[in-house]
């Protein structure tokens, strides 16, 4: 009789406390978080430039539906990416000082502005402001004949530094980065 109270008290305890300390957890996000690093090798250990960004996805909706030609993007989804710089560089032809900037782009037709701002831990472009940008500068855009499904955001090797590749749907927008 005292083994049976023993155990039986056991198991409500555990019942119990498995229940009080039982974690909710969210379920994925639809727009994951990525990184795109400059070096991209993980055998290089010293990057220079780190971009931090939502990769949200088309899933049947237009790009200019999701990233409007001539308005403020947060460049991605969620929250607006965050570019290091592990050194200074020259950001499409501007100088910027080593540091950690939030990232927007303005698509276009036959340019795209690319933003460095400031105010870091921006959630999109609802609070953006202009008023604190570092630097704004224009990137070339071309149209590509494979369509990307989830935004994407790359570097490729470049004389003196890297470009910077952006692509979504059939639209691939690039910036040289030099260093």
């Amino acid at each position: 009789m005292k083994n049976l109270l023993t155990l039986t008290t056991l198991i409500i305890t555990m019942v119990c406390f498995t229940e009080t300390n039982a974690q909710k957890f969210d379920g994925l996000d639809k727009s994951p978080m990525d990184m795109a690093t400059y070096p991209s090798s993980y055998k290089e250990p010293v990057k220079v430039v780190r971009v931090t960004y939502s990769r949200p996805q088309l899933k049947g909706r237009s790009l200019s539906q999701l990233a409007p030609n001539g308005k403020v993007w947060r460049t991605g989804a969620n929250e607006a990416p965050e570019i290091t710089f592990y050194k200074d560089v020259n950001f499409g032809g501007k100088p910027v000082k080593a540091g950690t900037y939030a990232l927007f782009t303005i698509p276009g037709e036959k340019e795209w502005t690319f933003i460095l701002n400031s105010n870091l831990n921006q959630w999109g472009a609802y609070s953006y402001d202009k008023a604190a940008d570092v630097v704004r500068v224009n990137g070339s855009v071309s149209t590509n004949g494979e369509s990307l499904d989830a935004f994407s955001i790359a570097f490729d090797e470049a004389n003196g530094g890297a470009t910077m590749l952006m692509g979504w749907d059939k639209a691939r927008a690039s910036l040289p980065i030099t260093f």
